[in-house]
């Protein structure tokens, strides 16, 4: 049996695991993530795969790093809101551990899992959306992972559906992942708390202060009925049915998989997703619509798919 580790670097944290042809994980290891500092990340990344490959026999290595990565699947191009700029990931990491090495962006890595593995169920055409503190996407077109001409296909948190709107750590302004996100969900909170103090009684008491307020606070609100709460989730779940939409008039997929954080919220988020794609979908009520499922790999997606891709490059 080929078993190969799987490495995801997120804004927060890296999560590796020793992956079989299956899927299944076998073993797994997480650290923080050094985000200000990329050699003290390529530190991070060599020691957890030193600790997984004492106990495992492994062919190769994928990484899902959170950013841009070129079409050979070396170098991180940039990132948002981790500190790599032409950061050569895949040799670095490579001369550490003497193994092979892919690099791919962590959505993509992502959506490849959940495609190959998860709710994808392999249908040849799937859009994989990560609700987080940003928007991830991976695109599976024809049963391949589409990377575009220079790898950096499958961004469409960075859409501007806004013109001179929220900022984005892209670095433009109205990007969709400023009001399809978690960081969306947690600033309409926010909002709700403090210039509507009585309507955000039920966050303030679970948090304690305005600035306490996060994503699990506003989902545990809204699973116990809390009408602000619900209202927050609506929001997101409106923004996210629009952009499933337009998704939909630009690639006609058969299924979105929504996955992500916000995502476990389940039909709290999915609901006004569905209803808001139905009700914006161009030529609606002429054509077939796409499923929109919640994925189910949850934060395990990124590494198997990654793995995967290391393993099948």
């Amino acid at each position: 049996m080929s078993l190969a580790i799987g490495i995801d670097i997120g804004g927060t944290k890296v999560a590796a695991g020793v992956v079989d042809e299956d899927g299944q994980v076998l073993a797994q290891a997480r650290r923080r993530t050094p985000s200000r500092d990329p050699e003290h990340l390529v530190d991070v990344v060599s020691e957890i795969v030193r600790q997984l490959l004492s106990e495992h026999q492994v062919s190769a290595i994928g990484v899902g790093a959170a950013g841009f990565v070129n079409v050979d699947r070396a170098t991180v191009l940039f990132a948002p809101n981790l500190a790599w700029r032409d950061a050569p990931l895949r040799d670095e990491i490579a001369a550490r551990v003497d193994l092979p090495v892919v690099v791919e962006n962590d959505a993509n890595a992502a959506a490849w899992g959940e495609y190959r593995f998860g709710a994808g169920d392999n249908q040849p055409d799937v859009v994989v959306l990560t609700i987080g503190t940003g928007i991830g996407g991976g695109l599976i077109l024809n049963s391949e992972l589409y990377r575009g001409r220079f790898g950096i296909a499958g961004e469409p948190g960075h859409v501007r559906v806004v013109p001179g709107g929220r900022q984005c750590g892209c670095g433009n302004f109205g990007c969709w992942e400023q009001y399809c996100s978690g960081t969306a969900l947690v600033r309409a909170a926010r909002e709700i708390a403090t210039e509507r103090p009585d309507d955000g009684e039920r966050l303030l008491q679970l948090a304690g202060d305005v600035e306490a307020i996060d994503g699990p606070v506003v989902a545990r609100a809204a699973q116990e009925g809390d009408p602000a709460a619900i209202d927050c989730f609506e929001e997101v779940g409106r923004w996210l049915g629009q952009g499933i939409a337009d998704l939909s008039a630009v690639l006609d997929p058969g299924r979105f998989v929504i996955g992500g954080g916000v995502s476990d919220a389940g039909e709290l988020l999915l609901r006004p997703a569905r209803d808001t794609y139905a009700a914006a979908l161009t030529g609606r009520g002429h054509r077939p619509m796409a499923d929109i499922v919640a994925a189910r790999l949850g934060g395990e997606a990124g590494l198997i798919g990654a793995a995967d891709l290391a393993r099948n490059p």
